[in-house]
């Protein structure tokens, strides 16, 4: 199993890259593991709403073209369909059977994701109705695709 996360910009903290680094090497023993960076666009603290669909079209267009294309492409976004960690688990092993073996995931940047992205998306999957910060975004999901393969391969952790 081949499992990409896309995002949008660079981690800076100290802090979440070892969180990511933890977790990039756990899952290591269970899949092999891309995180693929792409630029973030400058944004100015106050837009109007063609300068935020400006944005989020640039960011998109760079995600777009980091996806490959026989990939499951799941966005995370805040309308996205919510999962317990167990129906995590279900569906990459459903997918796993059904023959899928390159998952992505998206994590936008901090206006989300773009139109065009989401039409490309096979699914949305939201973590709350809460907004988190996309740095944030991808200790959370990589946290959670591990606790699933480890609740797949029925290893202790998950409680």
């Amino acid at each position: 199993m081949r499992i990409t996360i896309i995002c949008v910009g660079k981690l800076k903290e100290k802090y979440w890259k070892d969180a990511l680094g933890e977790y990039s090497k756990r899952l290591g023993k269970y899949c092999k593991l891309d995180i693929i960076e792409v630029a973030d666009e400058k944004a100015p603290e106050t837009m109007s709403k063609l300068e935020e669909e400006r944005v989020r079209q640039k960011e998109g267009e760079r995600i777009l073209k980091a996806i490959k294309e026989e990939a499951l492409v799941t966005a995370l976004a805040i309308k996205g369909n919510m999962l317990s960690s167990e129906q995590l688990a279900e569906q990459i092993e459903k997918d796993t059977i059904q023959g899928v073996s390159h998952m992505v995931f998206l994590i936008g940047g901090s206006l989300g994701l773009s139109k065009e992205v989401m039409k490309r998306a096979d699914r949305a999957m939201s973590f709350s109705a809460m907004t988190f910060p996309h740095q944030m975004m991808r200790v959370i999901l990589l946290e959670q695709i591990y606790r699933a393969m480890r609740i797949i391969k029925k290893e202790p952790y998950h409680k």
